[in-house]
């Protein structure tokens, strides 16, 4: 098992946000670029595709890409499932998929390396990353759940796998850390800002 494909989410429009979150100020960068430099920092990825929707030429300016492919979703609006399939087109025949968020700084390479190196001693149909009780991502899809991933639509449609499967096909993979926080609102946008020591730069609209 040593083909695994990092799929990162990054399509998202924002709709309760007010605007395109990838482009947020975090630290001495925008959000989704800090994302995706831990995310190339991992070892067990062999290849890795960041699928961009919302305000992609603004987001991809912002980003200095080392390893990680652009793939487009012209769909997004549809939800995150259509970003997902937009993901699993372009990874091809591979071992199993591994899904990431644009918009959930805190999953660090060390972390990604440990969920995948668990896998790979025990590899089931599917996996979870369990933080202490509480699951997230990244998930892990093998290739014999691709077919199942293509059902997919809308938001969440994941979870959809996660709820109904036993966990003999859908592991948990725990890790010794906190669940990080997505960013959907503002906020949780300050929240993570102060829980990385970063000045909030970024004003609400309207606000």
């Amino acid at each position: 098992m040593s083909d695994l494909v990092g799929v990162v989410l990054g399509a998202g429009s924002s709709r309760r946000l007010g605007r395109p979150k990838q482009t947020l100020t975090f630290g001495d960068q925008t959000l989704l670029s800090h994302v995706m430099g831990d995310i190339e920092g991992t070892q067990s990825l062999a290849r890795i595709y960041l699928v961009l929707g919302g305000g992609s030429a603004e987001a991809e300016a912002s980003l200095s890409l080392e390893r990680a492919h652009i793939v487009r979703n012209e769909t997004y609006g549809s939800g995150c499932a259509s970003s997902l399939l937009a993901g699993l087109d372009a990874a091809g025949e591979c071992d199993a998929i591994v899904m990431l968020l644009g918009d959930m700084p805190g999953v660090s390479p060390a972390i990604v390396d440990e969920v995948m190196a668990e896998w790979r001693r025990n590899p089931t149909w599917a996996a979870v990353t369990d933080y202490r009780g509480e699951l997230g991502h990244p998930f892990i899809f093998s290739a014999a759940a691709f077919d199942d991933l293509r059902q997919l639509h809308g938001d969440k449609a994941v979870w959809k796998i996660v709820d109904r499967e036993p966990m003999t096909r859908v592991a948990r993979i725990a890790v010794d850390e906190a669940l990080p926080r997505d960013i959907d609102t503002w906020d949780d946008y300050r929240a993570v800002c102060e829980s990385f020591g970063f000045a909030v730069i970024e004003d609400e609209p309207g606000g």
